[in-house]
């Protein structure tokens, strides 16, 4: 995965907001998966297919944090959301 990398929700998947915070369900597997207000905003980014640098660039301006901290936190919820199968990644178009 790098910066490039396109990230958006599977369509294996169903969320809901619950004031602030999404509950979002693998439909394969039945498991359900909570998102702080933070993981809610991410979310939200990943509706519709995104970078992970409009991701990232849009928490940092949102949120109180370090670029650097930011990509690695992204990457990891990203790897995670993954392996949980509720989001899928493709590789950047080229041009």
């Amino acid at each position: 995965m790098t910066l490039d990398t396109i990230i958006h929700a599977s369509s294996d998947q169903v969320s809901c907001d619950l004031g602030g915070e999404v509950a979002v369900l693998n439909l394969k597997t039945g498991t359900y998966y909570g998102l702080n207000p933070v993981g809610a905003r991410i979310w939200s980014l990943i509706a519709t297919p995104s970078s992970v640098t409009v991701v990232r660039d849009s928490i940092v301006a949102e949120y109180e944090v370090d670029q650097a901290e930011c990509e690695r936190d992204l990457f990891r919820i990203f790897e995670e959301l993954v392996a949980a199968g509720v989001i899928e990644i493709r590789a950047p178009q080229t041009p």
